[in-house]
């Protein structure tokens, strides 16, 4: 059983009725907890395509990438935790904050990347990350475009994360 708060996932190589009903056992009569009905579900990970939710992050069976017939547990963020992130990094970089000065604007988006990053660094998290930098950088480009009346243009033979890397962005994997 993985617990966390109210919330809690049991893990069960043979899930039955029996089992479901000790556990619904324990639950209302011995703790004295009522169970939300809506939100109880059984999963079998094992099959295909099957998923689990918990605590911001996606639980999976992945095939493996060499093709040798094996499976692996991936563990990632889950759909709901990268768009939450998203939005974050969109009020941070929306047009109520065209008066900040990038230095305070890069060092209030590196705060929340490093811990939206360790939270998430458990697991497979690579291309949630790559999705995020991503994300990041196109909120800075837009920033700095609104912030004057001509169109910002990199300089030459500069890629967009060479460029905001210069005045101290962080990405998420990167070990600087």
């Amino acid at each position: 059983m993985v617990r966390y708060a109210d919330d809690f996932v049991v893990l069960s190589r043979y899930p039955g009725k029996r089992l479901y009903g000790w556990i619904e056992s324990k639950l209302e009569e011995w703790l004295k907890l009522v169970i939300n009905r809506d939100k109880t579900r059984v999963i079998d990970l094992g099959k295909e395509k099957a998923s689990l939710d918990f605590l911001g992050y996606t639980f999976r069976w992945h095939r493996d990438r060499y093709g040798r017939g094996k499976r692996y547990l991936h563990v990632g963020p889950s759909k709901k935790a990268l768009q939450r992130e998203r939005d974050k990094l969109r009020e941070m970089t929306s047009s109520h904050q065209c008066h900040k000065p990038i230095p305070k604007l890069i060092e209030g988006l590196n705060r929340q990347l490093k811990g939206w990053g360790n939270y998430f660094g458990f697991g497979y998290p690579r291309e949630a990350f790559r999705e995020i930098n991503w994300h990041v950088g196109q909120r800075l480009f837009r920033h700095l475009n609104r912030r004057s009346q001509r169109a910002f243009r990199l300089p030459e033979e500069v890629t967009y994360y060479q460029h905001f890397r210069r005045p101290g962005l962080e990405p998420l994997g990167s070990n600087a």
